[in-house]
């Protein structure tokens, strides 16, 4: 069974930069896409960044596109997120999440291992 822990949440002021980490354990991390969504109070939850199997390949949101970088480590079976320029519209829970189906999509539907997720508050 997949297990995914995310790290590296918390409370940063606008401007300030912060890097998650999604660290996956029970099964070959090289062989699933990984995904990062959020999650704020009251809303859905919502597409942040894509990597490939590979790490060859990444995708984000047009909201976090410029500002947040998505990469991967397959030796150490972890994925990052870093973020730069947080504003107060990132503030959310964070999750990261994957999937054993070869045709996925943006929606959370898709996926079907989920980390617990790790808060991300942006205020001054």
């Amino acid at each position: 069974q997949v297990q995914l822990v995310e790290s590296g949440g918390g409370l940063v002021q606008p401007g300030g930069s912060l890097r998650l980490s999604c660290t996956v354990s029970g099964d070959t991390f090289s062989n699933y896409p990984m995904v990062w969504f959020r999650q704020a109070p009251g809303a859905e939850r919502e597409f942040v960044a894509a990597i490939s199997k590979r790490g060859d390949s990444t995708g984000y949101a047009d909201s976090v596109k410029g500002r947040f970088t998505i990469d991967r480590d397959n030796a150490k079976n972890t994925m990052y997120l870093q973020m730069t320029s947080l504003n107060s519209e990132d503030t959310a829970v964070y999750y990261c999440a994957t999937t054993k189906k070869t045709h996925y999509g943006l929606s959370p539907r898709d996926y079907a291992y989920w980390g617990q997720g790790t808060q991300v508050t942006v205020s001054s």
